[in-house]
Protein backbone atom coordinates (compact mmCIF):
# COMPACT_ATOMS: atom_id res chain seq x y z
CA UNK A 1 0.00 0.00 0.00
CA UNK A 2 1.56 3.40 -0.47
CA UNK A 3 2.15 6.42 1.56
CA UNK A 4 -0.71 8.48 0.30
CA UNK A 5 -3.62 5.80 1.26
CA UNK A 6 -2.52 6.96 4.90
CA UNK A 7 -3.67 10.26 4.29
CA UNK A 8 -6.56 8.76 2.64
CA UNK A 9 -8.06 6.91 5.15
CA UNK A 10 -7.54 10.07 7.80
CA UNK A 11 -8.87 12.40 4.92
CA UNK A 12 -12.22 9.68 6.13
CA UNK A 13 -12.02 9.39 9.50
CA UNK A 14 -10.54 12.74 10.98
CA UNK A 15 -11.60 15.06 7.95
CA UNK A 16 -12.99 17.77 10.43
CA UNK A 17 -10.18 17.81 12.82
CA UNK A 18 -6.63 19.26 12.44
CA UNK A 19 -3.79 18.03 10.58
CA UNK A 20 -1.13 20.38 10.32
CA UNK A 21 -0.92 23.70 12.20
CA UNK A 22 1.60 26.49 11.55
CA UNK A 23 2.92 28.92 14.04
CA UNK A 24 4.96 31.84 12.70
CA UNK A 25 6.24 33.52 15.90
CA UNK A 26 8.01 36.82 13.98
CA UNK A 27 3.92 38.02 13.25
CA UNK A 28 3.60 37.92 17.08
CA UNK A 29 6.28 39.56 17.69
CA UNK A 30 6.72 42.27 15.13
CA UNK A 31 3.11 43.18 15.18
CA UNK A 32 0.15 43.50 16.87
CA UNK A 33 -1.13 40.61 15.70
CA UNK A 34 -4.86 40.33 17.75
CA UNK A 35 -5.52 44.09 16.63
CA UNK A 36 -3.84 43.54 12.81
CA UNK A 37 -6.35 40.21 11.99
CA UNK A 38 -3.36 37.90 12.25
CA UNK A 39 -1.81 39.35 8.89
CA UNK A 40 1.09 41.07 8.40
CA UNK A 41 3.21 41.46 4.92
CA UNK A 42 5.77 38.58 5.22
CA UNK A 43 5.34 35.45 2.88
CA UNK A 44 2.27 33.47 5.12
CA UNK A 45 2.16 36.16 7.37
CA UNK A 46 -0.07 35.02 9.81
CA UNK A 47 0.60 33.29 13.40
CA UNK A 48 -1.07 30.68 13.21
CA UNK A 49 -2.70 28.75 10.24
CA UNK A 50 -4.30 25.22 10.06
CA UNK A 51 -5.43 22.40 7.79
CA UNK A 52 -7.69 19.90 8.82
CA UNK A 53 -7.22 16.35 7.65
CA UNK A 54 -9.36 16.77 4.80
CA UNK A 55 -8.68 19.55 3.61
CA UNK A 56 -4.90 18.44 3.45
CA UNK A 57 -6.08 16.09 1.27
CA UNK A 58 -8.36 18.09 -1.58
CA UNK A 59 -5.22 20.35 -1.27
CA UNK A 60 -2.90 17.36 -2.74
CA UNK A 61 -5.49 15.55 -4.90
CA UNK A 62 -6.43 19.65 -6.61
CA UNK A 63 -2.01 19.68 -7.02
CA UNK A 64 -2.05 16.36 -8.46
CA UNK A 65 -4.77 16.67 -11.21
CA UNK A 66 -2.91 20.03 -12.27
CA UNK A 67 0.22 18.65 -12.57
CA UNK A 68 -1.46 15.61 -14.80
CA UNK A 69 -3.76 18.42 -16.79
CA UNK A 70 0.05 20.21 -17.47
CA UNK A 71 1.70 16.87 -19.11
CA UNK A 72 3.40 15.28 -15.87
CA UNK A 73 3.51 11.32 -16.17
CA UNK A 74 4.77 8.70 -14.00
CA UNK A 75 8.59 8.71 -13.21
CA UNK A 76 8.67 12.50 -14.02
CA UNK A 77 10.22 14.99 -11.21
CA UNK A 78 8.66 17.91 -9.51
CA UNK A 79 11.13 19.26 -7.11
CA UNK A 80 10.38 21.49 -4.13
CA UNK A 81 12.21 24.41 -3.30
CA UNK A 82 9.89 26.00 0.05
CA UNK A 83 10.88 27.10 3.45
CA UNK A 84 8.82 24.89 6.09
CA UNK A 85 4.92 26.51 5.68
CA UNK A 86 1.82 24.33 5.83
CA UNK A 87 1.51 24.31 2.15
CA UNK A 88 4.44 21.98 2.25
CA UNK A 89 2.94 18.43 3.11
CA UNK A 90 0.43 18.81 0.95
CA UNK A 91 2.33 19.96 -2.42
CA UNK A 92 4.46 16.52 -1.24
CA UNK A 93 1.46 14.30 -1.47
CA UNK A 94 -0.13 15.72 -4.83
CA UNK A 95 3.53 14.50 -6.26
CA UNK A 96 3.46 11.78 -5.15
CA UNK A 97 -0.76 10.78 -6.22
CA UNK A 98 0.65 11.48 -9.74
CA UNK A 99 2.67 8.67 -9.85
CA UNK A 100 5.72 10.93 -10.66
CA UNK A 101 8.74 11.48 -8.34
CA UNK A 102 8.59 14.18 -5.56
CA UNK A 103 12.45 15.73 -5.41
CA UNK A 104 12.85 17.88 -2.00
CA UNK A 105 15.52 20.88 -2.69
CA UNK A 106 18.25 22.16 0.30
CA UNK A 107 16.45 25.69 1.62
CA UNK A 108 20.21 26.91 1.92
CA UNK A 109 21.45 26.29 -1.38
CA UNK A 110 22.75 28.99 -3.30
CA UNK A 111 21.80 29.72 -7.40
CA UNK A 112 24.76 27.37 -9.03
CA UNK A 113 23.63 24.78 -6.83
CA UNK A 114 19.55 24.79 -7.30
CA UNK A 115 20.37 24.67 -10.62
CA UNK A 116 23.35 21.50 -10.59
CA UNK A 117 19.92 19.57 -8.17
CA UNK A 118 17.51 20.44 -10.65
CA UNK A 119 19.67 19.04 -13.65
CA UNK A 120 21.11 15.82 -11.60
CA UNK A 121 17.24 14.79 -10.11
CA UNK A 122 16.17 15.47 -14.16
CA UNK A 123 13.38 17.97 -12.51
CA UNK A 124 10.36 19.01 -15.03
CA UNK A 125 8.75 20.82 -12.99
CA UNK A 126 9.95 23.47 -9.79
CA UNK A 127 7.67 24.36 -7.15
CA UNK A 128 9.26 27.65 -4.97
CA UNK A 129 9.03 30.60 -2.36
CA UNK A 130 9.17 34.18 -1.97
CA UNK A 131 12.73 33.28 -0.54
CA UNK A 132 14.29 31.68 -3.29
CA UNK A 133 12.63 33.93 -5.88
CA UNK A 134 16.15 35.74 -7.00
CA UNK A 135 18.10 31.92 -6.73
CA UNK A 136 15.31 30.67 -9.12
CA UNK A 137 15.47 33.69 -11.31
CA UNK A 138 19.44 34.04 -11.77
CA UNK A 139 19.62 30.02 -13.27
CA UNK A 140 16.34 29.57 -14.79
CA UNK A 141 16.97 29.93 -18.31
CA UNK A 142 19.49 27.23 -18.09
CA UNK A 143 17.31 24.92 -16.30
CA UNK A 144 15.26 22.11 -18.09
CA UNK A 145 12.61 23.48 -16.04
CA UNK A 146 8.71 23.53 -18.11
CA UNK A 147 6.61 25.12 -15.21
CA UNK A 148 7.09 27.33 -12.08
CA UNK A 149 4.89 27.25 -8.94
CA UNK A 150 4.75 30.01 -7.00
CA UNK A 151 3.82 29.71 -3.01
CA UNK A 152 2.85 33.10 -1.67
CA UNK A 153 2.28 37.09 -2.76
CA UNK A 154 3.71 38.91 -5.50
CA UNK A 155 4.32 36.02 -7.70
CA UNK A 156 7.20 36.79 -10.25
CA UNK A 157 6.62 36.63 -13.96
CA UNK A 158 8.15 33.51 -15.05
CA UNK A 159 6.26 31.60 -12.78
CA UNK A 160 2.74 30.85 -11.84
CA UNK A 161 0.72 30.86 -8.89
CA UNK A 162 0.20 27.75 -6.93
CA UNK A 163 -3.03 28.60 -4.90
CA UNK A 164 -4.89 30.82 -7.92
CA UNK A 165 -3.74 27.65 -10.33
CA UNK A 166 -4.94 24.94 -8.26
CA UNK A 167 -8.59 26.14 -7.19
CA UNK A 168 -9.59 24.98 -10.77
CA UNK A 169 -9.07 21.50 -10.32
CA UNK A 170 -11.08 18.54 -8.75
CA UNK A 171 -10.40 17.84 -5.29
CA UNK A 172 -11.12 13.96 -6.12
CA UNK A 173 -7.76 11.43 -5.80
CA UNK A 174 -6.75 11.16 -9.71
CA UNK A 175 -6.85 7.21 -9.29
CA UNK A 176 -3.48 6.68 -10.99
CA UNK A 177 -2.58 2.90 -9.59
CA UNK A 178 0.79 3.09 -7.20
CA UNK A 179 2.86 0.18 -6.03
CA UNK A 180 5.09 -0.13 -3.40
CA UNK A 181 8.01 -0.78 -6.01
CA UNK A 182 7.21 1.97 -7.21
CA UNK A 183 9.90 5.24 -7.11
CA UNK A 184 8.53 7.94 -5.09
CA UNK A 185 10.83 10.26 -4.08
CA UNK A 186 14.71 11.17 -4.55
CA UNK A 187 16.78 12.75 -1.19
CA UNK A 188 19.79 15.17 -1.66
CA UNK A 189 22.50 13.80 0.50
CA UNK A 190 23.64 16.67 3.47
CA UNK A 191 26.89 17.14 1.17
CA UNK A 192 29.18 17.41 4.01
CA UNK A 193 31.87 14.89 2.33
CA UNK A 194 31.23 16.83 -1.05
CA UNK A 195 29.04 18.03 -3.38
CA UNK A 196 25.12 16.22 -2.91
CA UNK A 197 24.39 13.16 -4.44
CA UNK A 198 20.40 12.02 -5.88
CA UNK A 199 19.19 9.30 -3.66
CA UNK A 200 16.17 7.28 -4.85
CA UNK A 201 13.93 6.11 -3.16
CA UNK A 202 10.38 4.11 -4.17
CA UNK A 203 7.28 3.94 -1.74
CA UNK A 204 8.11 0.87 0.47
CA UNK A 205 11.05 3.09 2.05
CA UNK A 206 8.12 5.99 2.70
CA UNK A 207 5.58 3.16 4.38
CA UNK A 208 8.40 1.91 6.20
CA UNK A 209 9.13 5.12 7.66
CA UNK A 210 6.09 5.21 8.80
CA UNK A 211 5.98 2.31 10.52
CA UNK A 212 9.15 2.09 12.04
CA UNK A 213 8.50 5.84 13.31
CA UNK A 214 5.18 4.55 15.49
CA UNK A 215 7.00 1.27 16.52
CA UNK A 216 9.72 3.54 18.36
CA UNK A 217 7.46 6.56 19.87
CA UNK A 218 4.27 4.83 20.37
CA UNK A 219 2.37 8.32 18.44
CA UNK A 220 -1.67 7.86 19.17
CA UNK A 221 -4.42 10.18 17.88
CA UNK A 222 -3.97 12.09 21.20
CA UNK A 223 -0.62 13.15 20.84
CA UNK A 224 0.94 16.46 18.86
CA UNK A 225 4.24 16.68 17.12
CA UNK A 226 6.05 19.85 16.69
CA UNK A 227 8.05 20.09 13.82
CA UNK A 228 10.97 22.38 13.60
CA UNK A 229 13.52 20.97 11.26
CA UNK A 230 13.56 21.77 7.51
CA UNK A 231 10.96 19.42 5.73
CA UNK A 232 13.05 19.22 2.38
CA UNK A 233 15.10 16.72 4.79
CA UNK A 234 14.18 13.29 5.77
CA UNK A 235 14.90 13.23 9.31
CA UNK A 236 11.94 15.91 10.23
CA UNK A 237 9.81 14.26 7.56
CA UNK A 238 9.63 10.62 8.74
CA UNK A 239 9.51 11.60 11.74
CA UNK A 240 5.70 13.52 11.36
CA UNK A 241 5.21 10.04 9.16
CA UNK A 242 4.68 8.84 12.86
CA UNK A 243 1.67 11.26 13.23
CA UNK A 244 0.43 10.51 9.36
CA UNK A 245 -0.10 6.61 10.83
CA UNK A 246 -1.53 7.53 13.93
CA UNK A 247 -3.70 10.33 12.26
CA UNK A 248 -3.06 12.69 15.16
CA UNK A 249 -2.01 16.27 14.89
CA UNK A 250 1.53 18.50 13.72
CA UNK A 251 2.47 21.84 14.71
CA UNK A 252 4.95 23.50 12.06
CA UNK A 253 6.87 26.05 14.09
CA UNK A 254 8.65 28.60 11.66
CA UNK A 255 12.05 29.45 13.76
CA UNK A 256 14.12 27.85 16.52
CA UNK A 257 14.33 30.85 19.72
CA UNK A 258 14.10 28.62 22.52
CA UNK A 259 11.50 30.96 23.47
CA UNK A 260 9.34 30.17 20.64
CA UNK A 261 9.97 26.13 20.99
CA UNK A 262 9.08 26.25 24.62
CA UNK A 263 6.03 29.02 23.87
CA UNK A 264 4.77 26.79 21.62
CA UNK A 265 4.81 23.70 23.41
CA UNK A 266 2.91 25.20 25.80
CA UNK A 267 0.21 27.17 24.08
CA UNK A 268 -0.78 24.17 21.31
CA UNK A 269 0.08 21.14 23.74
CA UNK A 270 2.36 19.35 22.24
CA UNK A 271 3.41 15.96 23.24
CA UNK A 272 6.56 14.96 21.01
CA UNK A 273 9.36 17.59 20.35
CA UNK A 274 12.00 16.32 17.78
CA UNK A 275 15.37 18.46 18.71
CA UNK A 276 18.66 19.32 17.09
CA UNK A 277 21.46 19.12 19.95
CA UNK A 278 22.19 23.02 19.40
CA UNK A 279 18.47 23.81 19.90
CA UNK A 280 18.40 21.83 22.85
CA UNK A 281 21.35 23.19 24.35
CA UNK A 282 20.26 26.50 23.73
CA UNK A 283 16.78 26.09 25.34
CA UNK A 284 18.95 24.66 28.84
CA UNK A 285 21.27 27.78 28.29
CA UNK A 286 17.95 29.82 28.17
CA UNK A 287 16.75 28.18 31.21
CA UNK A 288 19.91 28.89 33.48
CA UNK A 289 20.10 32.21 32.43
CA UNK A 290 16.80 32.92 33.81
CA UNK A 291 15.19 33.89 30.03
CA UNK A 292 12.35 30.85 30.13
CA UNK A 293 10.83 30.56 33.58
CA UNK A 294 9.13 27.10 33.28
CA UNK A 295 6.80 28.10 35.83
CA UNK A 296 5.14 30.01 33.51
CA UNK A 297 4.54 27.67 30.64
CA UNK A 298 2.12 24.82 30.27
CA UNK A 299 4.51 21.83 30.14
CA UNK A 300 3.07 18.79 31.84
CA UNK A 301 1.74 17.47 28.40
CA UNK A 302 5.60 17.13 26.85
CA UNK A 303 6.12 13.38 27.18
CA UNK A 304 9.12 12.56 24.81
CA UNK A 305 11.99 14.72 23.67
CA UNK A 306 14.09 13.23 21.29
CA UNK A 307 17.41 14.03 19.43
CA UNK A 308 19.10 12.62 15.60
CA UNK A 309 21.05 14.16 12.65
CA UNK A 310 24.42 13.66 15.25
CA UNK A 311 25.95 12.24 18.06
CA UNK A 312 24.68 13.33 21.04
CA UNK A 313 26.59 14.65 24.36
CA UNK A 314 25.87 12.58 27.51
CA UNK A 315 26.36 15.66 29.76
CA UNK A 316 23.55 17.30 27.71
CA UNK A 317 21.14 14.88 28.75
CA UNK A 318 21.89 14.31 32.59
CA UNK A 319 21.49 18.57 32.13
CA UNK A 320 17.73 18.15 30.38
CA UNK A 321 17.04 15.36 32.83
CA UNK A 322 18.08 17.98 35.82
CA UNK A 323 15.13 20.38 34.34
CA UNK A 324 12.64 18.53 32.54
CA UNK A 325 13.02 14.71 34.51
CA UNK A 326 9.50 12.98 33.31
CA UNK A 327 10.30 13.07 29.76
CA UNK A 328 11.00 10.05 27.86
CA UNK A 329 14.24 10.27 25.59
CA UNK A 330 15.30 8.41 22.68
CA UNK A 331 18.35 9.55 20.14
CA UNK A 332 17.51 7.96 16.52
CA UNK A 333 20.49 7.47 14.21
CA UNK A 334 19.84 7.03 10.00
CA UNK A 335 20.84 8.63 7.22
CA UNK A 336 18.85 10.05 3.82
CA UNK A 337 19.87 6.69 2.27
CA UNK A 338 18.01 4.63 4.74
CA UNK A 339 15.63 6.66 4.42
CA UNK A 340 16.23 9.14 7.83
CA UNK A 341 16.13 8.33 11.26
CA UNK A 342 15.20 4.85 12.81
CA UNK A 343 17.22 1.95 11.27
CA UNK A 344 19.00 2.33 14.80
CA UNK A 345 17.39 3.58 17.92
CA UNK A 346 18.46 4.00 21.49
CA UNK A 347 14.92 3.22 23.03
CA UNK A 348 12.87 5.39 25.73
CA UNK A 349 12.96 2.50 27.83
CA UNK A 350 17.37 2.69 27.49
CA UNK A 351 18.07 6.00 28.54
CA UNK A 352 20.51 4.33 31.03
CA UNK A 353 22.51 3.98 28.26
CA UNK A 354 22.73 7.42 26.77
CA UNK A 355 25.76 7.78 24.49
CA UNK A 356 25.06 5.11 22.47
CA UNK A 357 22.96 5.30 19.60
CA UNK A 358 21.48 1.95 20.49
CA UNK A 359 20.34 -1.17 18.87
CA UNK A 360 18.55 -2.33 15.23
CA UNK A 361 15.80 -0.49 14.91
CA UNK A 362 12.56 -1.78 14.25
CA UNK A 363 12.62 -4.33 11.24
CA UNK A 364 16.24 -3.28 10.39
CA UNK A 365 19.46 -5.19 10.60
CA UNK A 366 22.67 -4.38 11.36
CA UNK A 367 26.13 -5.64 11.74
CA UNK A 368 29.89 -3.97 12.01
CA UNK A 369 32.65 -4.49 9.75
CA UNK A 370 36.51 -4.18 8.82
CA UNK A 371 38.31 -3.27 5.52
CA UNK A 372 37.31 -6.15 4.03
CA UNK A 373 33.84 -6.61 4.64
CA UNK A 374 33.86 -9.30 7.66
CA UNK A 375 32.14 -9.12 11.23
CA UNK A 376 34.31 -7.46 13.69
CA UNK A 377 34.52 -9.16 17.28
CA UNK A 378 32.14 -7.28 20.12
CA UNK A 379 33.83 -3.97 21.17
CA UNK A 380 36.37 -3.25 18.27
CA UNK A 381 35.80 -0.82 15.68
CA UNK A 382 34.48 -0.78 12.42
CA UNK A 383 31.73 0.75 9.75
CA UNK A 384 28.79 0.32 10.18
CA UNK A 385 26.27 -1.38 8.36
CA UNK A 386 22.38 -1.43 8.28
CA UNK A 387 19.87 -3.59 5.94
CA UNK A 388 16.08 -2.81 5.63
CA UNK A 389 12.55 -2.06 3.60
CA UNK A 390 14.20 1.56 4.11
CA UNK A 391 17.49 1.42 1.71
CA UNK A 392 17.39 3.27 -0.84
CA UNK A 393 17.20 1.85 -4.29
CA UNK A 394 20.49 3.67 -5.98
CA UNK A 395 22.26 6.89 -5.95
CA UNK A 396 19.99 8.10 -9.50
CA UNK A 397 22.09 7.79 -12.88
CA UNK A 398 25.80 7.51 -10.45
CA UNK A 399 26.36 3.44 -10.70
CA UNK A 400 29.53 3.38 -9.45
CA UNK A 401 28.62 5.45 -6.39
CA UNK A 402 25.84 2.93 -5.21
CA UNK A 403 28.19 -0.23 -5.82
CA UNK A 404 30.55 1.62 -3.54
CA UNK A 405 27.91 1.63 -0.63
CA UNK A 406 25.37 -1.41 -1.69
CA UNK A 407 26.52 -4.53 -1.00
CA UNK A 408 24.63 -7.52 -1.11
CA UNK A 409 20.92 -5.46 0.46
CA UNK A 410 23.78 -4.06 2.86
CA UNK A 411 23.99 0.17 2.98
CA UNK A 412 27.51 0.81 4.36
CA UNK A 413 27.01 4.02 5.71
CA UNK A 414 30.75 4.96 5.97
CA UNK A 415 30.36 5.54 10.04
CA UNK A 416 32.57 4.24 11.98
CA UNK A 417 31.36 2.01 15.12
CA UNK A 418 31.53 -0.53 17.92
CA UNK A 419 28.85 -2.42 19.90
CA UNK A 420 29.35 -2.77 23.38
CA UNK A 421 28.89 -6.40 25.84
CA UNK A 422 25.03 -5.45 26.00
CA UNK A 423 24.78 -4.73 21.99
CA UNK A 424 24.12 -1.32 22.47
CA UNK A 425 25.75 0.60 19.27
CA UNK A 426 28.31 3.18 19.81
CA UNK A 427 29.46 6.03 17.09
CA UNK A 428 32.46 6.33 16.95
CA UNK A 429 32.92 8.90 13.76
CA UNK A 430 32.60 9.14 9.99
CA UNK A 431 35.10 7.05 8.09
CA UNK A 432 36.02 10.19 6.33
CA UNK A 433 36.87 11.92 9.32
CA UNK A 434 39.22 10.09 11.12
CA UNK A 435 42.38 11.49 12.18
CA UNK A 436 45.47 9.47 11.49
CA UNK A 437 48.45 11.03 13.76
CA UNK A 438 51.63 9.14 14.36
CA UNK A 439 50.08 5.83 12.86
CA UNK A 440 47.23 5.96 15.54
CA UNK A 441 43.52 6.19 14.55
CA UNK A 442 41.84 9.63 16.19
CA UNK A 443 37.94 10.13 16.04
CA UNK A 444 37.06 13.12 16.56
CA UNK A 445 33.62 12.52 17.64
CA UNK A 446 35.20 10.97 21.47
CA UNK A 447 37.24 14.01 21.67
CA UNK A 448 34.55 16.08 20.89
CA UNK A 449 32.13 14.79 23.29
CA UNK A 450 35.24 14.86 26.38
CA UNK A 451 35.77 18.80 25.37
CA UNK A 452 31.61 19.03 25.67
CA UNK A 453 31.45 18.56 29.34
CA UNK A 454 33.89 21.59 30.02
CA UNK A 455 30.95 24.33 31.36
CA UNK A 456 32.49 27.02 29.17
CA UNK A 457 31.92 25.21 25.89
CA UNK A 458 29.05 25.71 23.84
CA UNK A 459 30.18 23.76 20.85
CA UNK A 460 33.11 21.80 19.09
CA UNK A 461 34.52 20.43 16.28
CA UNK A 462 37.68 18.43 16.35
CA UNK A 463 39.06 18.19 12.59
CA UNK A 464 42.84 16.83 11.65
CA UNK A 465 45.13 19.53 10.37
CA UNK A 466 48.51 18.57 8.31
CA UNK A 467 51.78 17.87 9.83
CA UNK A 468 54.81 17.13 8.67
CA UNK A 469 55.90 15.03 11.45
CA UNK A 470 53.08 13.27 12.41
CA UNK A 471 50.87 13.39 9.19
CA UNK A 472 48.34 14.62 10.81
CA UNK A 473 47.41 16.58 13.86
CA UNK A 474 43.90 16.79 16.05
CA UNK A 475 42.66 20.35 16.19
CA UNK A 476 39.81 21.52 18.16
CA UNK A 477 37.50 24.38 17.23
CA UNK A 478 35.84 25.58 20.02
CA UNK A 479 32.93 28.10 19.82
CA UNK A 480 32.20 29.63 23.67
CA UNK A 481 29.39 30.03 25.68
CA UNK A 482 28.09 33.40 25.78
CA UNK A 483 28.92 35.09 28.61
CA UNK A 484 31.86 32.55 29.39
CA UNK A 485 35.76 32.99 29.03
CA UNK A 486 38.43 30.50 27.95
CA UNK A 487 42.08 30.12 27.18
CA UNK A 488 43.95 27.81 25.48
CA UNK A 489 45.73 27.06 28.62
CA UNK A 490 42.78 26.72 30.52
CA UNK A 491 41.67 23.88 27.68
CA UNK A 492 44.75 21.97 27.51
CA UNK A 493 44.64 21.85 31.49
CA UNK A 494 41.39 20.15 31.02
CA UNK A 495 42.83 17.84 28.51
CA UNK A 496 44.91 15.90 30.58
CA UNK A 497 42.30 13.63 31.58
CA UNK A 498 43.02 12.01 28.16
CA UNK A 499 45.06 10.15 27.18
CA UNK A 500 48.26 12.39 25.69
CA UNK A 501 47.73 11.02 21.94
CA UNK A 502 44.04 12.30 21.93
CA UNK A 503 44.83 15.47 23.14
CA UNK A 504 44.14 18.08 20.41
CA UNK A 505 47.36 19.59 19.59
CA UNK A 506 46.06 23.01 18.20
CA UNK A 507 43.35 25.13 19.91
CA UNK A 508 41.04 27.25 18.04
CA UNK A 509 38.79 29.65 19.32
CA UNK A 510 35.61 30.20 16.90
CA UNK A 511 32.28 29.70 15.84
CA UNK A 512 31.06 25.83 14.71
CA UNK A 513 29.13 26.43 11.40
CA UNK A 514 26.47 23.29 11.13
CA UNK A 515 24.15 22.91 8.41
CA UNK A 516 20.54 23.11 8.39
CA UNK A 517 20.03 19.91 9.92
CA UNK A 518 22.32 20.21 12.88
CA UNK A 519 25.62 18.32 11.55
CA UNK A 520 29.32 20.26 12.28
CA UNK A 521 30.25 21.48 8.16
CA UNK A 522 33.96 19.62 8.36
CA UNK A 523 34.71 20.43 4.80
CA UNK A 524 34.35 23.33 5.72
CA UNK A 525 36.62 24.07 8.40
CA UNK A 526 39.05 21.98 6.79
CA UNK A 527 38.83 24.20 4.67
CA UNK A 528 39.16 27.48 6.63
CA UNK A 529 41.78 26.20 8.80
CA UNK A 530 43.60 23.56 6.77
CA UNK A 531 45.55 27.02 5.40
CA UNK A 532 47.52 29.97 6.37
CA UNK A 533 44.59 31.09 8.32
CA UNK A 534 44.58 28.98 11.23
CA UNK A 535 46.49 31.49 13.07
CA UNK A 536 44.89 34.47 12.55
CA UNK A 537 41.88 32.83 14.10
CA UNK A 538 43.36 31.06 16.79
CA UNK A 539 43.08 34.09 19.18
CA UNK A 540 39.08 34.71 18.57
CA UNK A 541 37.02 34.18 21.51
Amino acid sequence: MPITEFLSNNARLYKHEDALVEINPLVREQTNWKESNLVEARPNGVYRRHLTWGDFDKEANRFANLLIYKGIKRGEKVGILLMNCIEWLPIYFGVLRTGAIVVPLNFRYAADEIAYCVDLADIDVLVFGPEFTERVEAVKDGMRVKDYYFVGADTPAFAKNYKEEIKFFTRHDPGVVITDEDDAAIYFSSGTTGFPKAILHNHLSLVSSCEVEKNHHGQTRDDNFLLIPPLYHTGAKMHWFGSLLAGSRAVILRGVKPEWIINTVSEENCTIVWLLVPWAQDILDAIERGDIKLENFRLEQWRLMHIGAQPVPPSLIRRWKKYFPHHQYDTNYGLSESIGPGCVHLGVENIHKVGAIGVPGYKWEVKIVDTEGKEVAQGEVGELCVKGRGVMKCYYKDPAATAEVLKDGWLFTGDMAMQDEDGFIFLVDRKKDVIISGGENLYPVQIEDFLRKHNSIKDVAVIGLPDQRLGEIAAAIIEVKQGFTLTEDEVNEFCTELPRYKRPRKIIFAPVPRNATGKIEKPKLRQIYAGGSVVAAENEI
